[in-house]
């Protein structure tokens, strides 16, 4: 491993506890203590993944978060110091693919980081190559590239996304409830606040498909029971 993690907190014994157990690892890890730090180096650094707390000094991660998914679609994961789950659809809603909840065990956020990295390994062939594309309703998608094209538009999805809207398709016709999603997607038990985050993600790609009328061309709601693209 060499990927590069960038770590955004103005908490210094935190981003070093984090980079200690990163490094173990052998990633590359870049530290930033607030907003302004962070948008310089991004602009001048490219990376594989970012972790970023929900409070900084000069202004929140949410809003930072939102920043860099206007042009990059790298894994974010979000820290935050709250229990309540308005901060984890918050942060869901902008476009980050996971979150940790402050205090946390060192070993399970370098769990975390590990797992988003592999889908993005997966999706853009370090892992696979052999290319696998789908088609449906105008809908392409390239498992190999992670390109997804409407009409010949190209879609800008995150790899939780990605992952999401190609397991429906490549299984369309079968109902998905938000628990196999969770657990197949984030690999991850099912617990109390899981229906939020999977209904936070179908929402953005419903949006970014222009597929939000009552009645959506692609991702339907089954009500009671899950979601399908038939």
């Amino acid at each position: 491993m060499n990927e590069k993690i960038l770590i955004i907190d103005d908490e210094k014994e935190i981003t070093d506890l984090i980079e200690v157990f990163l490094q173990n690892e052998n990633f590359q890890v870049f530290k930033c203590y607030s907003s302004q730090d962070a948008l310089m180096l991004i602009k001048n650094e490219s990376f594989d993944l970012a972790i970023i707390d929900v409070m900084l000094p000069d202004g929140n991660g949410f809003e930072l978060c939102k920043l860099i998914r206007e042009k990059y679609t790298y894994p974010i994961i979000m820290l935050t110091s709250k229990t309540e789950g308005i901060d984890r659809v918050t942060g869901l809603s902008l476009g980050a693919d996971d979150y940790v909840t402050k205090p946390f065990l060192p070993l399970e956020l370098v769990a975390r980081v590990k797992a988003q990295l592999r889908r993005v390994q997966h999706y853009d062939g370090k892992e696979n190559n052999t290319s696998e594309t789908l088609m449906v309703m105008g809908l392409f998608l390239n498992k190999t590239s992670h390109e997804c094209n409407l009409n010949g538009k190209t879609i800008k999805l995150t790899p939780t996304e990605f992952s999401i809207l190609w397991l429906l398709c490549k299984n369309r016709g079968k109902v998905f409830s938000a628990d196999e999603l969770f657990q197949q997607i984030w690999g991850e038990k099912y617990f109390k606040n899981s229906r939020n985050t999977v209904m936070v993600q179908i929402r953005h790609i419903r949006e970014k498909l222009y597929d939000t009328g009552n009645k959506p061309k692609f991702v339907k709601t089954v009500w009671g029971v899950g979601y399908i693209i038939e």
